[in-house]
C-alpha cells in the first residue's frame, strides 16, 4: 500500500484551516486508501520561545482532536514525534547531507526569523535546521506521499532532494516522497486578513476559527469577516480575496464549487450567515467527540503508546540502514 505521513505542530490551538485543509481528508480518504501515519510533531514546537507546560497541553489536545476528527487507530498510526527516537536519530544524519545554503533559502525560515528579530528575540539554530527534522519525519517511514498545504511544499521538496542525494552518495536507502495538496480549502485564510493563512500559531484573533470555539463565537467571527469593495457576490481570488475566502470555506463545508455557490447570493450578509451555519455544523461532531475523549484520557494515552510502538518498529530498520550506509559503526551487541 501507499505509505502516507503527515502531522500537526502543537504551537497553537488547531483551526478550521487545519481541519478543512488536512485533517478531514486524512480521516475520510487517506487512512482508508493507504498505510498512513499521523503525528503530533512536538519537537518542531521547540524552535521558538515557548512555555513547556503549554506545549505539553497542546500536544495532548492535538492528539485528541486528530482522533475526534475521525482518525481510527485501527486503520492508521497516531503518535507523538518525541516518543519515537528515530526522528532525532535520523535528523542529525540528514544534517550531514544538507547544506547551509539550502536551509537559509527556506521561505518559512526567512519569514519566521525576520519576525523574531523584529520582536528583539534571538533566532534559535533549530529554526534554521527544522526542515531537516521534517525530512527525517518523512523519510524514516519510507513515505510515498505527504499531504501538506502549499506553504509546506518547499519542505517536502527538501526531503526529496536529501533522499536522492543520500541514495546517490551512500547507496539506495530512502524512498523519494512526493507532496500532495488538497484541491479545495488547501489554504483557508484569516477572516480579518484574507492575504494571510489562518494560522494556529496566532494566540488570539477574530479572524481565526478554532476547532473548539463555541458556536456563538464561530458565528460572530464569520459574520465579522472582512469582505471587499463592491456589492456583487462573485468568486475572484485575486481581486476579491475576502469574499473568495468565505466562498471557499462554504464550498468545503457543504460541497460544490465556490464560483457556482456565489451565483446563489445577492448580498454579503446572506453568504456570511450560511457560511457561519455551515462551519458550526461541520465542527459539531468533532467537538462532541473531543468532549468524550477528554472524559477518557486513558484511551488517548493508550492510542499514543501503541502508536509510538508501531511507528518505532516501522522507522528503526530504515534509520539503522541509514546509519550503516553513511559509515557509522553498529553497536557491539548488534554486531554479534
Amino acid at each position: 500500500m501507499t505509505r502516507v505521513f503527515s502531522g500537526v505542530k502543537p504551537t497553537g490551538h488547531l483551526t478550521l484551516g487545519n481541519y478543512l485543509g488536512a485533517m478531514r481528508q486524512w480521516a475520510a480518504e487517506d487512512q482508508h486508501r493507504s498505510d498512513a501515519l499521523f503525528c503530533v510533531v512536538d519537537l518542531h514546537a521547540l524552535t521558538v520561545d515557548h512555555d513547556p507546560a503549554r506545549v505539553r497541553r497542546l500536544s495532548r489536545q492535538s492528539a485528541s482532536l486528530l482522533l475526534a476528527a475521525g482518525l481510527d487507530p485501527g486503520l492508521c498510526t497516531v503518535f507523538v514525534q518525541s516518543h519515537v527516537d528515530e526522528h532525532a536519530r535520523l535528523s542529525y544524519v540528514l544534517e550531514c547531507v544538507a547544506t547551509d545554503g539550502e536551509m537559509r533559502r527556506m521561505i518559512q525560515y526567512k519569514e519566521k526569523a525576520a519576525r523574531e528579530r523584529e520582536r528583539g528575540g534571538s533566532v534559535r539554530l533549530s529554526l534554521l535546521t527544522y526542515p531537516v527534522l521534517m525530512a527525517a519525519d518523512i523519510l524514516a517511514y519510507g513515505t510515498d506521499e505527504v499531504p501538506v498545504g502549499h506553504d509546506q511544499t518547499q519542505h517536502v521538496e527538501l526531503a526529496r532532494d536529501l533522499a536522492v542525494r543520500f541514495n546517490q552518495r551512500y547507496g539506495h536507502t530512502f524512498v523519494v516522497p512526493r507532496a500532495t495538496n488538497p484541491a479545495v480549502a488547501a489554504r483557508v485564510m484569516n477572516l480579518q486578513e484574507p492575504a494571510s493563512k489562518m494560522g494556529k500559531s496566532d494566540d488570539v484573533g477574530p479572524g481565526i476559527v478554532y476547532l473548539l470555539d463555541e458556536p456563538d463565537v464561530v458565528r460572530k467571527k464569520v459574520m465579522r469577516a472582512v469582505t471587499d469593495s463592491g456589492r456583487e457576490v462573485v468568486y475572484d481570488r485575486e481581486e476579491r480575496p475576502g469574499l473568495a475566502n468565505l466562498l471557499e470555506i462554504l464550498a468545503a463545508c457543504v460541497g460544490g464549487g465556490p464560483a457556482e455557490l456565489a451565483e446563489a447570493y445577492d448580498s454579503y450578509g446572506a453568504l456570511k450567515k450560511d457560511t457561519a451555519d455551515a462551519v458550526v455544523e461541520v465542527l459539531r461532531p468533532v467537538q462532541r467527540r473531543h468532549q468524550e475523549l477528554c472524559a477518557d484520557p486513558g484511551y488517548v494515552e493508550g492510542v499514543l503508546r501503541e502508536g509510538a510502538e508501531k511507528a518505532r518498529g516501522m522507522a528503526r530498520p530504515t534509520v539503522d540502514a541509514a546509519y550503516r550506509a553513511i559509515g557509522l559503526l553498529p553497536p557491539v551487541n548488534a554486531a554479534r
